[in-house]
């Protein structure tokens, strides 16, 4: 998955944008920003750039090496990356979160034709043999385990928190996986999001210890992965992707629901569920296809920026 440096001066209003793309698929329940970075071609530069935090960095930072120490993280990469980012759910935090309560038909069937679309596409451009159609599979499998999960009850002691902000974090880098739905699963989601408001640090601290270490560790696996073997391991990502289609699917009906604290309804668990009408389709299908048409869009865009072909 090698890809020329973005960090170039004529590349960094496209990783602005690959970081607003990120952030707005964060801000989604359901959608991971690994799957953007991995539609926008700069997954490979991400994992090494998170990779570069290490040992060998805190060696050039104390020898004043602040050059190689900034190549070595990709700092003209990240910095936009996560102005991006950080704009893009500061701005779209509201109208999303909007479409999400009163129009999830509308927003989801265009993220399933984002996915659908970039499924295709790297298709297209990785290659592999039978092994990567059966990691593909195992992908889906997991995928598809993972999204159907009931959520289950959990302590909120600082050891459990601290691991389920390294499951989470480390969702949130699979193409395909939401790290969000991974502590709902988990039974973690309402009470971190109740310290994020109000600052708790009793839940923050352990909880941004696990991301932390969590982020490290699983990068250097999925880049170690990727280097020996890059097919399979694509392959692998594609059938996340792919599985994750389920859990985006714009029509559903709810199974199980219950109503927390402040008497917002949650969903514990759900099912497909036939469109509601002939018009209700036709609208999902033609934002599905708006989706897929701006993925083929961004593929001319990397081709022109010099990012690299998704999938490798």
């Amino acid at each position: 998955m090698a890809e020329q440096n973005p960090a170039a001066p004529q590349r960094w209003p496209y990783v602005l944008g690959c970081g607003f793309a990120m952030g707005a698929a964060d801000v989604v329940p359901g959608v991971s920003g690994g799957t953007m970075a991995f539609i926008l071609g700069i997954y490979g530069t991400l994992l090494e750039a998170i990779s570069g935090f290490d040992f060998e960095l805190l060696g050039l930072l104390r020898r004043g090496a602040w050059a190689e120490a900034a190549a070595r993280v990709h700092l003209g990469f990240l910095v936009p990356l996560l102005a991006g980012l950080l704009g893009s759910v500061l701005v779209l935090v509201r109208p999303i979160t909007w479409l999400y309560v009163n129009q999830p038909v509308l927003l989801f069937a265009f993220f399933f034709g984002l996915i659908l679309g970039s499924i295709v596409l790297i298709a297209r451009h990785a290659h592999w043999g039978a092994a990567g159609l059966v990691a593909m599979v195992i992908g889906v499998v997991a995928a598809l385990v993972l999204v159907t999960r009931t959520p289950v009850t959990m302590p909120h002691d600082p050891f459990t928190i601290f691991w389920s902000g390294a499951v989470a974090i480390m969702a949130m880098i699979l193409p395909g996986v939401s790290g969000s739905f991974l502590l709902l699963v988990l039974g973690q989601y309402q009470h971190v999001m109740e310290g994020v408001k109000a600052l708790d640090l009793a839940t923050l601290v352990p909880f941004a210890l696990g991301c932390a270490t969590g982020l490290l560790l699983f990068v250097r696996l999925l880049s170690w992965l990727l280097k020996r073997w890059h097919g399979q391991t694509v392959a692998l990502l594609m059938g996340f992707m792919a599985g994750s289609l389920w859990k985006i699917w714009p029509f559903r009906t709810v199974l199980e629901s219950t109503t927390n604290a402040k008497g917002k309804l949650i969903v514990l668990r759900d099912a497909l569920a036939a469109p509601p009408s002939g018009s209700a389709f036709a609208m999902a299908l033609l934002l599905m296809g708006l989706g897929v048409l701006l993925v083929l869009g961004l593929e001319r865009v990397q081709q022109r920026m010099g990012a690299a072909e998704m999938g490798g």
